[in-house]
Protein backbone atom coordinates (compact mmCIF):
# COMPACT_ATOMS: atom_id res chain seq x y z
CA UNK A 1 0.00 0.00 0.00
CA UNK A 2 1.23 3.43 -1.08
CA UNK A 3 1.09 6.51 1.56
CA UNK A 4 0.55 9.75 0.63
CA UNK A 5 3.29 12.27 2.46
CA UNK A 6 1.44 13.03 5.69
CA UNK A 7 -0.68 9.80 5.96
CA UNK A 8 -0.91 8.15 9.61
CA UNK A 9 -1.84 4.79 8.61
CA UNK A 10 -2.83 3.45 12.35
CA UNK A 11 -5.50 6.68 12.22
CA UNK A 12 -6.91 4.61 9.48
CA UNK A 13 -9.93 2.26 9.63
CA UNK A 14 -10.71 -0.13 7.11
CA UNK A 15 -14.18 -1.66 6.26
CA UNK A 16 -13.33 -5.60 5.26
CA UNK A 17 -16.24 -7.37 3.62
CA UNK A 18 -16.12 -10.94 4.32
CA UNK A 19 -17.83 -13.39 2.42
CA UNK A 20 -20.86 -11.93 0.09
CA UNK A 21 -21.38 -8.33 1.75
CA UNK A 22 -23.16 -5.89 -0.62
CA UNK A 23 -21.11 -3.41 -1.51
CA UNK A 24 -23.68 -0.67 -0.82
CA UNK A 25 -23.78 -1.43 2.58
CA UNK A 26 -19.60 -1.43 2.50
CA UNK A 27 -19.73 2.27 0.96
CA UNK A 28 -22.40 3.93 3.10
CA UNK A 29 -20.37 2.25 6.40
CA UNK A 30 -16.96 4.12 4.73
CA UNK A 31 -19.03 7.46 4.97
CA UNK A 32 -20.57 7.24 8.55
CA UNK A 33 -17.76 5.75 10.12
CA UNK A 34 -15.39 7.99 8.72
CA UNK A 35 -17.39 11.10 9.83
CA UNK A 36 -17.95 9.42 13.36
CA UNK A 37 -14.24 8.59 14.26
CA UNK A 38 -12.59 11.46 12.32
CA UNK A 39 -10.32 8.85 10.31
CA UNK A 40 -9.96 8.00 6.97
CA UNK A 41 -11.66 4.83 6.37
CA UNK A 42 -11.77 2.73 3.00
CA UNK A 43 -13.14 -0.35 1.76
CA UNK A 44 -11.29 -3.87 2.23
CA UNK A 45 -11.44 -6.61 -0.80
CA UNK A 46 -13.44 -9.42 0.28
CA UNK A 47 -10.02 -11.14 1.64
CA UNK A 48 -11.57 -14.22 3.25
CA UNK A 49 -14.78 -16.41 3.23
CA UNK A 50 -16.10 -17.05 6.90
CA UNK A 51 -16.13 -20.86 5.85
CA UNK A 52 -13.47 -22.00 8.17
CA UNK A 53 -15.56 -19.99 10.95
CA UNK A 54 -18.60 -21.82 10.55
CA UNK A 55 -20.05 -24.76 12.55
CA UNK A 56 -22.34 -27.04 11.57
CA UNK A 57 -24.32 -27.84 14.55
CA UNK A 58 -25.04 -24.17 15.00
CA UNK A 59 -25.43 -23.56 11.50
CA UNK A 60 -23.46 -20.17 12.43
CA UNK A 61 -20.29 -18.51 12.36
CA UNK A 62 -17.96 -18.13 15.02
CA UNK A 63 -17.26 -14.74 15.61
CA UNK A 64 -14.16 -14.94 17.60
CA UNK A 65 -12.32 -16.85 14.68
CA UNK A 66 -13.53 -14.55 12.27
CA UNK A 67 -11.57 -11.78 14.56
CA UNK A 68 -8.17 -13.93 15.26
CA UNK A 69 -8.50 -14.12 11.29
CA UNK A 70 -8.73 -10.21 10.71
CA UNK A 71 -5.89 -10.09 13.52
CA UNK A 72 -3.50 -12.09 11.25
CA UNK A 73 -3.91 -10.41 8.03
CA UNK A 74 -1.34 -8.30 7.21
CA UNK A 75 -1.49 -4.53 7.08
CA UNK A 76 0.82 -1.21 6.84
CA UNK A 77 0.43 0.29 10.38
CA UNK A 78 -1.89 -0.52 12.29
CA UNK A 79 -5.76 0.27 11.39
CA UNK A 80 -8.48 -1.19 12.76
CA UNK A 81 -10.35 -3.16 10.71
CA UNK A 82 -13.99 -4.15 10.93
CA UNK A 83 -14.90 -7.00 9.10
CA UNK A 84 -18.39 -6.65 7.76
CA UNK A 85 -20.18 -10.40 6.81
CA UNK A 86 -23.98 -11.69 6.16
CA UNK A 87 -23.00 -14.60 8.18
CA UNK A 88 -25.20 -15.43 11.11
CA UNK A 89 -22.51 -15.26 14.42
CA UNK A 90 -22.47 -16.63 17.57
CA UNK A 91 -19.80 -16.74 20.68
CA UNK A 92 -20.34 -19.71 22.73
CA UNK A 93 -22.08 -18.79 25.53
CA UNK A 94 -24.78 -16.79 23.58
CA UNK A 95 -27.38 -17.59 20.82
CA UNK A 96 -26.12 -15.21 18.72
CA UNK A 97 -24.11 -11.87 18.63
CA UNK A 98 -25.02 -8.92 16.31
CA UNK A 99 -20.72 -8.44 16.68
CA UNK A 100 -17.72 -8.71 18.48
CA UNK A 101 -14.63 -6.94 19.00
CA UNK A 102 -11.59 -6.55 20.37
CA UNK A 103 -11.67 -4.17 23.52
CA UNK A 104 -8.69 -1.86 22.73
CA UNK A 105 -7.35 -3.99 19.74
CA UNK A 106 -7.23 -3.67 16.21
CA UNK A 107 -10.19 -5.75 15.17
CA UNK A 108 -14.29 -6.04 15.09
CA UNK A 109 -16.75 -8.13 13.18
CA UNK A 110 -20.21 -7.27 12.57
CA UNK A 111 -23.06 -9.44 10.75
CA UNK A 112 -26.21 -7.93 8.83
CA UNK A 113 -28.11 -11.30 8.83
CA UNK A 114 -30.21 -10.26 12.36
CA UNK A 115 -30.31 -6.82 10.90
CA UNK A 116 -32.30 -7.44 8.13
CA UNK A 117 -36.45 -7.14 8.71
CA UNK A 118 -36.00 -10.42 6.05
CA UNK A 119 -35.05 -12.57 9.19
CA UNK A 120 -38.18 -11.49 11.44
CA UNK A 121 -40.38 -12.27 8.43
CA UNK A 122 -40.90 -8.56 7.36
CA UNK A 123 -40.15 -6.89 4.21
CA UNK A 124 -36.61 -5.97 4.03
CA UNK A 125 -36.09 -2.27 3.79
CA UNK A 126 -32.91 -0.91 3.15
CA UNK A 127 -33.24 2.31 5.47
CA UNK A 128 -33.43 0.11 8.68
CA UNK A 129 -30.73 -1.89 7.78
CA UNK A 130 -28.76 0.96 6.89
CA UNK A 131 -29.38 2.39 10.11
CA UNK A 132 -28.87 -0.75 12.23
CA UNK A 133 -25.70 -1.35 10.77
CA UNK A 134 -24.57 2.20 10.97
CA UNK A 135 -25.14 1.89 14.81
CA UNK A 136 -23.35 -1.69 14.75
CA UNK A 137 -20.42 -0.86 13.32
CA UNK A 138 -20.00 2.29 15.85
CA UNK A 139 -20.42 0.28 18.63
CA UNK A 140 -18.01 -2.27 17.66
CA UNK A 141 -15.55 0.13 16.53
CA UNK A 142 -15.75 1.91 19.79
CA UNK A 143 -14.69 -0.83 21.38
CA UNK A 144 -11.70 -1.43 19.69
CA UNK A 145 -11.34 2.62 20.83
CA UNK A 146 -11.71 0.97 24.22
CA UNK A 147 -15.18 1.72 25.24
CA UNK A 148 -16.98 -0.57 27.04
CA UNK A 149 -20.82 -0.89 26.82
CA UNK A 150 -22.57 1.74 28.25
CA UNK A 151 -25.88 2.19 30.45
CA UNK A 152 -27.30 4.90 28.87
CA UNK A 153 -29.88 3.63 26.80
CA UNK A 154 -29.66 6.63 24.41
CA UNK A 155 -25.95 5.95 23.48
CA UNK A 156 -24.75 3.59 20.61
CA UNK A 157 -22.56 1.84 22.86
CA UNK A 158 -25.72 0.45 24.78
CA UNK A 159 -25.46 -3.30 24.78
CA UNK A 160 -28.26 -4.49 22.24
CA UNK A 161 -29.19 -8.22 23.01
CA UNK A 162 -32.69 -8.14 20.53
CA UNK A 163 -32.85 -5.98 17.44
CA UNK A 164 -35.26 -3.87 19.19
CA UNK A 165 -32.39 -3.24 21.54
CA UNK A 166 -30.61 -1.68 17.91
CA UNK A 167 -33.66 -0.03 17.29
CA UNK A 168 -34.02 1.89 20.69
CA UNK A 169 -30.18 2.73 21.33
CA UNK A 170 -29.28 6.15 19.90
CA UNK A 171 -26.90 6.98 16.51
CA UNK A 172 -24.25 8.02 18.45
CA UNK A 173 -22.06 8.02 21.52
CA UNK A 174 -23.36 9.72 25.11
CA UNK A 175 -21.15 12.63 26.35
CA UNK A 176 -19.44 10.35 28.35
CA UNK A 177 -18.50 8.30 25.57
CA UNK A 178 -17.76 11.11 23.39
CA UNK A 179 -15.71 12.01 26.39
CA UNK A 180 -13.79 8.80 26.85
CA UNK A 181 -13.58 8.84 22.82
CA UNK A 182 -11.59 11.98 22.19
CA UNK A 183 -9.26 10.86 24.56
CA UNK A 184 -8.40 7.69 23.20
CA UNK A 185 -8.54 9.48 19.68
CA UNK A 186 -6.62 12.11 20.95
CA UNK A 187 -3.88 11.18 23.25
CA UNK A 188 -2.10 13.85 23.85
CA UNK A 189 -4.96 16.26 24.09
CA UNK A 190 -6.13 17.03 27.67
CA UNK A 191 -10.10 16.88 27.19
CA UNK A 192 -11.65 20.22 28.40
Amino acid sequence: MELKRGTRVADEIIILPIGAADPALIEFLSLTVGQAFGRDVRAGWAAMAPDFAYDPVRRQVHSTMLIDRIEAMPHAGDPKVLGVTEADLFIPIFTFVFGEARLGGRAAVMSVARLRESHYGRDDDPRVLYRRAEKEALHELGHTFGLVHCLDYGCVMHFANTVEDVDIKGDGFCAKCERRLATRLNPRRSPG
